[in-house]
């Protein structure tokens, strides 16, 4: 029990680095979370600052969930009488929770969709690449990060329940099920706001030719 609390420990801390917040300070002298929509991802640092801010935030927010599932792999490689995929799903919801209330930032973070990113193309690359891809789409036909974002997190439970990843796994063995609706869950609570602005039509759009 002891190896599972010191992951979970580990990568909420690293899930908590926001880069977002650290960026937008030394890169444009303010906190990005009191700026456009507040929230501390990728989309507001394009807003608010520009290209590469963003493309920087979200390398960093990406690498925030490989490298506590690779930490996860490690440990599981030195403790070899745990639960190696255990391991990893827990190190994959920390980095998220951790992302989202991170404790270095007063517990106000991001929404996780990046974070989240990393820790399924590590896991299984085949899977998050096809929810990347659907997400684009979404993103390209409403204009809107959001609805991809949602979309694409509802897609990762449903095809765990209907086993198409289940042969692509890094570590096999057991049920992800579980672990893909808590992230899913956790994507879309982060967006509730962006939601009800969505069926009301308030919800803020991209505009590609900027």
């Amino acid at each position: 029990m002891i190896t599972y609390i010191i992951i979970a420990i580990i990568a909420y801390l690293i899930g908590s680095i926001n880069f977002s917040v650290i960026l937008s300070k030394k890169m444009a002298g303010f906190d990005i979370r009191q700026k456009g929509s507040g929230n501390a991802g990728t989309t507001n640092m394009l807003r608010s600052i520009g290209k590469k801010a963003a493309a920087i935030t979200l390398i960093c927010d990406i690498l925030k969930g490989v490298v506590p599932i690779l930490l996860a792999l490690l440990i599981g490689l030195i403790a070899k009488d745990q639960n190696k995929a255990i391991l990893v799903q827990v190190a994959g919801i920390s980095a998220v929770v951790g992302h989202t209330f991170p404790i270095f930032f007063g517990f106000k973070g991001g929404k996780g969709v990046a974070t989240s990113l990393g820790v399924l193309i590590c896991i299984n690359w085949k899977v998050g690449l096809l929810c990347l891809v659907f997400a684009i789409i979404i993103m390209a036909v409403t204009r809107m990060v959001s609805a991809g974002s949602c979309t694409a997190a509802i897609l990762y439970p449903v095809l765990t329940l209907f086993g198409v990843q289940q042969d692509f796994f890094i570590v096999k063995g057991e049920s992800y099920l579980i672990f893909s609706i808590i992230l899913a869950l956790i994507i879309v609570f982060n967006h509730r706001e962006n939601i009800k602005r969505i069926l009301t039509g308030k919800e803020n759009k991209l505009s590609f030719k900027k």
